[in-house]
């Protein structure tokens, strides 16, 4: 007599081996790049809709060297986000954007209380000490999101079956930064969009000669090892 299980096990093992289970689902790619010179472009955020997202209980958006890190954020609705100063130079750091008002005035190392995020949109950051200093934090219920590292891509997994609107987002898309590329894809296919990036691009970065000599000091230490 043969055991049940030993019948299960034998009759998965000829489905794998005649190639019958069904394969793994592949995750949805999709490829941002800059219109004008087909490079792939950072930075963008890439959302689809097929659900709602929980809020996560934090996240954090980094001061050093006087620029803002990351550049670009996706965060769900109703996320907290803190504001730590790693610089030696103190940060005002504020938003105007409809999704999110706040003002974080002068501070070192003693971080403000986060800021709660409880509306979607695009919330563009600065420093009121320091022009340059620009940051973005994208308040998403998308259940599906990714941020585009510099080779343009972005990897949905676990879509459902069929036809799905995209939204497609990037600090050079307009200098209103609340402008959104929309099309569609189906969950099995991958995508290429290609953006004209018709905003500003952003200012070049200042250092202070005591940050400049730093980080030559790390580079040359860098070289070295």
């Amino acid at each position: 007599m043969i055991h049940p299980r030993g019948t299960l096990a034998r009759a998965a093992w000829l489905f794998l081996c005649l190639g019958l289970v069904a394969p793994a689902a592949q995750a949805t790619r999709i490829v941002i790049i800059d219109a004008d010179s087909g490079e792939p472009l950072e930075n963008a955020v890439v959302e689809i809709q097929t659900g709602t997202a929980e809020p996560t209980q934090s996240a954090e958006v980094m001061q050093r060297d006087a620029a803002f890190h990351p550049h670009v954020s996706v965060i769900p609705t109703g996320s907290a986000v803190s504001f730590p100063n790693r610089d030696t130079t103190r940060h005002h750091v504020y938003s105007f954007s409809p999704a999110k008002t706040f003002d974080l005035e002068l501070y070192l190392q003693e971080t403000p209380p986060p800021v709660h995020f409880d509306r979607t949109g695009v919330v563009v950051l600065g420093c009121n000490i320091h022009d340059q200093m620009q940051a973005f934090i994208v308040v998403s219920d998308a259940l599906h999101v990714a941020v585009t590292a510099d080779d343009g891509l972005a990897e949905l997994g676990g879509l459902p079956t069929g036809n799905h609107n995209v939204r497609v987002w990037h600090p050079q898309l307009s200098d209103t930064h609340q402008q959104w590329w929309e099309g569609s894809v189906e969950n099995d296919q991958s995508l290429t969009v290609s953006l004209s990036l018709e905003g500003t691009p952003p200012p070049p970065e200042t250092l202070s000669p005591l940050q400049q000599r730093f980080r030559d000091a790390a580079q040359q230490h860098a070289e070295q090892n």
